[in-house]
């Protein structure tokens, strides 16, 4: 297999398919993508790049081809079992993936205003309407979620599954920008920003030349 995938400071859906992969547990091919450089546009007319438009994360699997996120977290939890990705109770299982498909397609505001990087954190900004319903909306779930099925590990449904992936980068907003969040959020994302897979991405990104400046400036 073959992931292709954007800056590790910077790209957070790229994350959640490198982690994805990760947890597959299937050995992949891991390329690197600059965003935005000069070559960018070029790059992204590749074949390689043609099922996605030009998105990243898209993995290749011989001839199949799957891009986007959370269809490369079904796609492996087929592949590899989807014990490794979720919940085996079924309405913990449907939360779950409930939970994932909201933060696939929501807390616009959240992303907007304050975008992923891994190594930096800013001092607190003030935070927009919509961003403080974003934020009250991810801790409600996360809270739901532990008091519902956490209590057998540190992950929201005890043990680390999908849905701990999907909301990694998060996190790593809410760390970056020093957002609060009640006490029990801070034991989870310790949890998180702890776990092997999060701790090597965090880590790797700290060593890439690339920098966006856009994107190393605090909320003005």
């Amino acid at each position: 297999m073959k992931l292709f995938i954007g800056n590790k400071a910077y790209s957070s859906w790229s994350m959640r398919g490198w982690l994805a992969a990760r947890q597959a547990g299937i050995d992949f091919e891991e390329i690197v993508v600059p965003l935005y450089d000069e070559d960018w546009d070029k790059r992204r007319e590749g074949a390689e790049f043609a099922p996605s438009s030009g998105k990243v994360p898209i993995l290749w699997d011989g001839d199949i081809v799957v891009w986007d996120s959370l269809a490369i977290v079904e796609y492996l939890a087929e592949k590899a079992g989807a014990e490794r990705f979720w919940p085996a109770d079924p309405a913990a299982r449907a939360t779950a993936r409930s939970m994932s498909a909201e933060m696939h397609s929501g807390f616009l505001n959240l992303r907007r205003e304050h975008s992923m990087n891994v190594r930096r954190t800013f001092p607190t900004p003030d935070l927009s309407p919509g961003v403080q319903q974003d934020v009250l909306r991810i801790v409600s779930l996360w809270a739901e979620a532990r008091s519902r099925w956490g209590g057998g590990g540190d992950f929201l449904f005890g043990d680390y599954g999908a849905v701990d992936l999907m909301f990694a980068p998060v996190v790593t907003r809410f760390i970056t920008y020093g957002i609060p969040v009640p006490r029990f959020a801070v034991a989870y994302m310790q949890a998180v920003l702890s776990h092997p897979h999060v701790h090597a991405w965090i880590t790797a990104a700290q060593d890439e030349p690339w920098v966006i400046e856009r994107f190393e400036a605090p909320v003005a």
